[in-house]
């Protein structure tokens, strides 16, 4: 089973890996047009109902795969509001072939004829709940003929994911769906069909563009992040809490030894340094830093530059044992957490010494090994990003495999980046999302910038909003 917005970053994966929308909804029709034949007889009237994206796009193409019978083509609404080139141009093609077209700006005006099959194309997964005109109109005359009903991917206005039904959606007879079953058709009081289109499993698999997309955050997501690290060491822990702002976070707090806030404030005017009395993380300022991050419903980075002094881990191990939201726990404190119950939602992110260390695989090449690492996370009941040539990210149940990067991001710091960016993309976001888009965006940075040799962590900060949201079509 699939989710509608996994879906949508498969197929955009897919186009990534040279497989264009376009030539998918070529594949889609022409499985619609199958599903047709099964439920049509020779010369029987058929009437194609079409809205104005994809999915509309999808019924166009299967228009063409049944010229044995009697097929009317009516698009709601006017050409010139197809939403995408894909759609609009097999619209074209009808009309240039002669085909049997008329688009439906008016309801009123809406007739659906006598057909024996009504092919179902106004909306797909993206859109759900009661619908409005010209679709309610349209939905009510497809279920009020006598006519058998096949809906392209998901019955117009039924939720792909919940299955809800509101009064207005039309009532299939039959559904073809692509790639995967979608949770919200499993109640449907129908016949399901999943046609296999032709998606690679790699755009599944492998982390890409659509990964970028599901995991990054949304316009208008408000989100702090609060780094604790540092003590023997500054470098790391201003990486992360930098890399997050350059990620989408609002604000980002950085808690340090009061005898580095100094250094760490200067490294960039962006950061918020807030000091404890110590020279290290100690027990007793754990209290302290929870209530901060509770009351701001901060996403916590812990880990970058902490050390490994007894009393450090203990403190960290007190932190995890009480913090209740979400946390990315990076180097000197992913140790303790196999031996930690905790209501937090982690994301791990070891590099392969520290994943053997937490009691994971012990594995030179962890692209290969990345079942072992799935069956690790299910054990360790938290996602684990494993970092290394090839970044493994898993849940325990869902598995994905980043390859973008570089020779170059061996040097120190990029485990650091990628902490960061994985906080800001964890509000609001499911933490697997968060992780697989993190580790792309990160390794797409470095692989924009095109260094052989010689490339810096702090390098890769201003190249992030350029990945996440800007032209990353290079």
């Amino acid at each position: 089973m699939i989710t509608a917005a996994r879906m949508g970053a498969v197929d955009r994966n897919a186009a990534a890996l040279g497989v264009p929308r376009k030539q998918l909804m070529e594949s889609s029709g022409n499985a619609v047009a199958r599903a047709v034949r099964k439920a049509a007889s020779e010369g029987d009237s058929i009437t194609v109902v079409a809205g104005r994206g994809n999915n509309g796009g999808d019924a166009l193409v299967a228009a063409r795969f049944l010229d044995e019978y009697d097929v009317s083509i009516l698009l709601l609404g006017r050409p010139e509001t197809i939403s995408t080139d894909i759609a609009r141009e097999n619209w074209e093609a009808l009309e240039a072939a002669g085909y049997s077209c008329e688009s439906v700006s008016d309801s009123t005006d809406l007739d659906l004829g006598d057909p024996e099959v009504v092919v179902d194309g106004m909306l797909g997964t993206g859109i759900s709940g009661e619908l409005r005109e010209p679709e309610a109109t349209a939905a009510h005359e497809i279920n009020a003929a006598e006519a058998t009903v096949v809906s392209v991917d998901v019955p117009s206005g039924v939720d792909a994911d919940s299955g809800d039904v509101p009064e207005s959606a039309v009532e299939a007879d039959r559904v073809v769906t692509f790639h995967d079953g979608k949770t919200g058709l499993a109640d449907l009081d129908c016949e399901v069909t999943v046609a296999d289109i032709g998606i690679p499993s790699a755009a599944e698999r492998y982390v890409g563009p659509g990964d970028l997309e599901l995991g990054s955050p949304a316009p208008g997501t408000e989100t702090r992040v609060f780094v604790i690290g540092g003590g023997p060491y500054t470098g790391a822990p201003a990486l992360s809490a930098q890399a997050a702002l350059r990620s989408g976070a609002d604000l980002s707090f950085l808690a340090c030894p009061e005898s580095i806030k100094g250094v760490l404030a200067g490294y960039a005017e962006d950061l918020i340094v807030q000091e404890y009395e110590s020279d290290r993380l100690t027990p007793e300022v754990v209290e302290g830093l929870i209530d901060t991050a509770t009351k701001h419903d901060d996403v916590v980075v812990l880990g970058p530059g902490l050390g490994t002094a007894d009393e450090t881990l203990e403190a960290a191990r007190t932190f995890l044992e009480e913090f209740e939201g979400p946390m990315v726990v990076d180097a000197d404190a992913l140790s303790i957490v196999p031996d930690v119950e905790t209501e937090a939602t982690l994301v791990c992110t070891p590099n392969r010494k520290e994943l053997a260390e937490m009691g994971g695989p012990d594995l030179d090449d962890l692209e290969a090994g990345a079942d072992e690492i799935e069956s690790f996370a299910a054990d360790l009941g938290h996602v684990v990003m494993a970092k290394a040539e090839a970044d493994v990210v898993s849940d325990g149940e869902r598995t994905r495999v980043s390859t973008a990067g570089m020779p170059g991001m061996t040097v120190g710091g990029t485990g650091d980046t990628l902490a960061g960016i994985t906080a800001a993309f964890m509000k609001g976001n499911d933490p697997l999302d968060a992780a697989a888009a993190a580790s792309y965006a990160n390794g797409r940075a470095a692989e924009r910038l095109d260094k052989g040799g010689g490339l810096l962590a702090s390098d890769l900060l201003d190249e992030l909003p350029r990945v996440i949201w800007g032209d990353d079509d290079e």
